[in-house]
Order: C-alpha cells, then structure tokens, then sequence
C-alpha cells in the first residue's frame, strides 16, 4: 500500500534519505524545507514528490504546507518530524538567546508541524507521527545544555502525545540515532557554536570544538540504512515507542538504564518512606 509522506528538514543530511527511500518502497512523499529549490536538488526529482517551503518555526507556513500536501494526494499518513538544528556550547557559554532559539526550532517547530496535521490525521482515523530526537534526548551529555534540553523535551511530548492519539488509530515513535555520517557537525545552519566567552570554560570549548569538527566524516552510522530502517518501521504497522538507532546509543541507554537502577536501589527505603504514616 502506498502512504503519503510528509518529511521536514528535507534538503539535508537524514531529511534526504528518509525522502529518497520512502520514494524507492513506494510511496508519495511531500519533501519540506525552507527553499523547495535546493530539496528538490537534494532528493532528485520524481513523479511522486512534492517540495513544499516551509519554516517550522512558522504556524502558518506549517498549516499552509499540510494543506499543500493534501491539496496534492488527498491525505498525509505518515508524518516525520526531522527538522532540527544543534547549539552546541556548555550552560553558561550558551546566550539566553541561543537557548530560546533551539528550544524554538527542535521542541516548538515539531509542535507546530504535528499540530498542523493531527486534524488531518483524525479525520483519516489513521496515521503515524515519527520524531526524530537524539541520544541527547536520553542521556545529558557535556557540551549540549540546551540541544539536551530540546531533545529531552520533544521525547516527554511524544510519550505523552501517544495516549492523546491513540484513540484515533494514529501511532507515534521517536527515534534516538547516535552519531550518523551527515553534515551535522560542519553545516554552519546545523550547528551553531556558543557565543558568549567565558574563561573558565575557554580552553574545554576551544578543544571540544576541534574535537567534534574532527569527527565529521568519522561517524559510524550510515544515515542511508537508518532511511531504510525507518521506512521499513512505519511499513511493518507496529511501531515502537522508541527507536534506538544506532549500536553507540544502545550501548549509552543501557549503561544509563543500569545507573537509573543503581540509584534507585542506593536508596529505596527513603524513597519509599515518604509517604504518610498510617
């Protein structure tokens, strides 16, 4: 059966190969991205594409680009969220701006997309709602507060957004890669490194820069299987609530599901005497 894709951050990185595959199993894809030129490019053109403007951030633009989808092939069945950027930086190097502005473009820019087609979804009684976070979004990490932040808070939205939706026949799934081969760590529109100075923190930050730009190219993921991957989820009917991709970020959950259980054993009885006495 061929769905209707609807893909945001299309132009680059994850959004192209999450296009490209849907396309080759199938299906009809409306490809999102600030300029529909460069995705179009990007994806390579196709009878059964559609490139559509939109900024995430916007809530017009995103009704505007839901609309466009159904305008062209009647309904949207699968919805992912991939859209995304990354402020790198610790705390306290990191503007009251800059962390507005990624808690903007990675919480509230899914929001305002998922929002825009939810209705169109319940009309359907159908449909599927993916996420893409991180293994940020599961483990805190050095040098990513606020990217941190914005992944932690889009995976409390989408456990929740399950029970909402369910009702309606629509399932969702968020999605944790690790370290994947794209153009995240060079892409100056992807990530965007802190700008306040402070010198505690200025050699750690001069280092973990150089660090993390030397790892482009080095990551072990491959982001054309991880399209695969996701295609063939949303065509098997049973998503999971989590997608762990990646062997890097199930190695990091389950040493940190194995911490969790640490601290809760360190200190069960007062947790559980917290209560009021009969």
């Amino acid at each position: 059966m061929s769905n209707v894709w609807f893909i945001t951050g299309a132009g680059r990185g994850l959004g192209i190969d999450i296009a490209q595959s849907a396309l080759a199993a199938g299906h009809q894809v409306v490809a999102t991205g600030r300029d529909p030129k460069k995705v179009l490019d990007a994806i390579g053109e196709h009878e059964n594409l559609l490139t559509v403007a939109l900024d995430i951030t916007d809530q017009d633009a995103a009704d505007a680009a839901a609309q466009a989808a159904v305008d062209r092939f009647g309904r949207i069945d699968v919805l992912v969220n991939n859209a995304g950027n990354f402020y790198a930086g610790y705390f306290e190097n990191t503007s009251p701006k800059q962390l507005r502005a990624q808690m903007e473009t990675n919480f509230f820019g899914p929001t305002n997309v998922t929002r825009a087609i939810l209705p169109i979804m319940r009309k359907q009684r159908s449909g599927q709602v993916i996420t893409v976070t991180s293994a940020a979004g599961l483990i805190g990490q050095e040098f990513v507060a606020a990217y941190a932040a914005s992944k932690f808070a889009l995976e409390g939205w989408m456990e929740s957004l399950r029970y909402d939706v369910e009702r309606f026949g629509i399932k969702t799934m968020a999605v944790e890669p690790g370290f994947f081969r794209t153009e995240l760590l060079v892409e100056r529109s992807s990530t965007i490194w802190p700008e306040l100075d402070v010198e505690d923190y200025a050699e750690l930050t001069a280092q973990t820069i150089e660090a993390w730009k030397g790892m482009n190219g080095r990551q072990g993921g491959d982001p054309k299987k991880l399209g695969r991957a996701l295609v063939s989820l949303s065509d098997s009917g049973g998503l999971p609530l989590r997608f762990l991709a990646g062997a890097d970020v199930m190695a990091g959950e389950e040493e940190n599901l194995a911490t969790i259980q640490g601290q809760i054993d360190a200190h069960r009885e007062l947790s559980a005497s917290l209560g009021f006495d009969a």
